[in-house]
This record gives structure tokens, C-alpha cells and sequence, in this order.
């Protein structure tokens, strides 16, 4: 599968104004992006990071998508718009080459009575769709994936294979959903008798809103009670936890591995870099951003940018850091005591 867009019409659907350094290109097809280290005839790359500017000279880009700044030391043609980075996001998706999850109602899915299928849904084989399902308009249903009792899943929605969609989650539209991820899966909780554990039925649900994005091998709790819930534009990546009754603002973006416990909220346009945890039952405002393994203890009231994990150093450091570390009590109390002694 290949698309190809003219250089010219590449430019105007990107929002790119085109200065050639061919006059005759500018109905050059365009077939593919690169790296500016990499890309050959008929590829585009782009330039957002000033610190690769010395590949721009050399580069062998068809074209490069740039900031007005950057033109001067470009000597192939350019795609000139203040965030390049954006471009880059548009010419791919125009250039995407990555196949549909199914591309027909397949004969080997299973399903159920009372099925609601809207126009053009496509399921995979190996798919099975309970009673009571509704999928909105040209809903892709991969491979092998499991969508439970009574759920919904909006317009234009895509599960990739093996997803699993438990009973009553509502998907929004626009939503795109990576293998093997599990939504609606009981949230993690039990009561403790005599030290046997007693298990509390999850009877809330996950409602998920639109353009949402959701990563491969994550898993998103139902609520115990009241629901799980992620608003519009929240986008997660691989492999993170989402407990019961936890509330996820609009566009809040959340990287691998990290994981947030139960009955926590989160604002809006939050961002949480790898492997960051956050506490339960806290609330953490708008516009707050967690650098990479942040440990989050308490609610955040204030935006701004948290940090709590320490980067790796020389192993001999560290060994004697946590020494001192381990008799920074004693020393303490020593101070304390010295201190004491010199006010008498």
C-alpha cells in the first residue's frame, strides 16, 4: 500500500507556504518522510530541533518542512510554517501507510443477538461482539477482539487485535485503541476478614470520550461504584494502569509504564513523562507536568512542572550517597544536639 501527494497540494494541506528550489518540482510526488540524514528523492523530512541544523546543508529531501528561520540555511526546497513539528504530524498522516485492523465483517466473528452495527463496520475474524453491543459508524474491530455485553463504541472508532472491551464501557469517536489492551477489567479491590480477602464486585464502568488514544498492553479499571472516566484528547501509550474511578482531564497525555492508583483526578493538559506513579484518592490540577519516574504523593493545587526521580550516576557515588543517606538521622540529632549546646 503507498499514498503520493504532490509537493504543492502536500504544502497546502500541511499549511506550509512552498519555496522551491526547482521551480518545475512543485508537482514532484512526495511518497514518504525520512530523517534529514536519510531521506532520498521523492521523501520529505522536516527540521524542529535546531541541534540537527548541520544535516540540513547535506540532506537529500525532496523538501523539508522548517520554521521561517531556518530557511536561510536550507539549500533543497522547503515547506515554511512556524511549528514544524505539527507538519511533520500532518504529512504523516496524509503519507500513512499502515493498514486498516479489518477491512470486512468477517465470516469467522461471532455475533451476538441484538447487535446494533452502524454503516461500513468492519470486524476481523476471531472477533466476538456480545448481546446488546452498539458500533457506531465505520468502527474497526480487529482480529481476535472481545467486545463485551451491552458496551458502545462510537463513529470511527479502531480496535487493534486482541483488545478486550468488557461489558457496558462506552467508547467515544474518533478513538484508536492498540493491541491486547484491556478496558473495563475489575479494579483492584477487596476487604480484609481475618486475613482472608473478600472480594468487593466493581459496578461502576469505564467511559471513555472522543479522540482519545490508548497505547498497547494498557489497562484502564472499571469503577467500583462511580465510573472510570477519561475525557476527550487524553492520549495514553503502552503498558500503564489506570485503577477504578480514576478521572482524567481533556488532552492530558500519559507515557509508558506509568501507572495511577484508584480514585484519583487528574486535570486537564497534564502530561506524565515513563514510569511515573501517582497515589490514590489525591487530585492534581490543570496544566501539570511529571518528568520521567516521579513519585506523586499528594495532591498538586499549583501548575507547573514536579519532579522526584533521581537519574543513574557512577555506581561508587551512589553507594556512597546512600551510605550518608542512611545516617543522615544520626547526624541529624547530632547537629541538633551541637547546636543545643552552643546556645547555652
Amino acid at each position: 500500500m503507498s499514498h503520493a501527494i504532490s509537493l504543492i497540494q502536500l504544502a497546502q494541506s500541511i499549511g506550509a507556504k512552498l519555496h522551491l528550489a526547482d521551480a518545475d518540482t512543485q508537482d514532484t510526488l512526495i511518497i514518504g518522510l525520512s530523517t534529514l540524514m536519510k531521506a532520498g528523492n521523492s521523501q520529505i523530512s522536516f527540521l524542529s530541533n535546531k541541534k540537527y541544523r548541520s544535516q540540513l546543508q547535506d540532506t537529500q529531501a525532496q523538501a523539508v518542512i522548517l520554521h521561517p528561520d531556518e530557511l536561510s540555511y536550507c539549500n533543497c526546497s522547503a515547506l515554511v510554517m512556524i511549528n514544524p513539528y505539527v507538519g511533520f504530524a500532518k504529512a504523516a498522516q496524509l503519507l500513512d501507510t499502515t493498514p486498516e485492523p479489518a477491512h470486512e465483517i468477517s465470516p469467522y466473528a461471532v455475533i451476538g443477538e441484538n447487535v446494533e452495527l452502524g454503516k461500513d463496520v468492519k470486524i476481523g475474524a476471531n472477533a466476538v461482539i456480545e448481546a446488546g453491543v452498539k458500533l457506531g459508524d465505520n468502527v474497526v474491530i480487529g482480529a481476535g477482539c472481545f467486545v463485551g455485553i451491552n458496551a458502545h463504541i462510537g463513529s470511527n472508532t479502531k480496535l487493534w487485535a486482541n483488545v478486550s472491551i468488557y461489558h457496558e464501557v462506552i467508547i467515544g469517536t474518533d478513538c484508536l485503541i492498540q493491541a491486547n489492551t484491556v478496558i473495563g477489567s475489575d479494579g483492584f479491590g477487596y476487604a480484609n476478614d481475618n486475613g482472608q480477602w473478600i472480594k468487593i464486585p466493581q459496578l461502576g464502568t469505564v467511559i471513555i470520550g472522543n479522540r482519545v488514544e490508548i497505547g498497547a498492553s494498557t489497562t484502564i479499571d472499571r469503577g467500583a461504584l462511580d465510573n472510570t472516566i477519561l475525557a476527550d484528547g487524553v492520549i495514553i501509550d503502552n503498558q500503564c494502569q489506570i485503577a477504578h474511578n480514576v478521572e482524567i482531564g481533556e488532552n492530558t497525555a500519559m507515557a509508558a509504564c506509568s501507572v495511577i492508583a484508584g480514585s484519583t483526578v487528574i486535570g486537564k493538559n497534564c502530561s506524565m513523562a515513563g514510569l511515573v506513579g501517582i497515589n490514590g484518592h489525591i487530585t492534581v490540577c490543570d496544566n501539570v507536568v511529571f518528568t520521567g519516574m516521579s513519585m506523586v504523593t499528594k495532591s498538586i493545587s499549583e501548575p507547573g512542572v514536579y519532579s522526584s526521580g533521581i537519574p543513574a550516576y557512577a555506581n561508587r557515588e551512589w553507594r556512597k550517597n546512600t551510605v550518608a543517606l542512611r545516617n543522615i538521622t544520626s547526624l541529624n540529632q547530632r547537629v541538633k544536639a551541637l547546636e543545643k549546646s552552643q546556645q547555652q
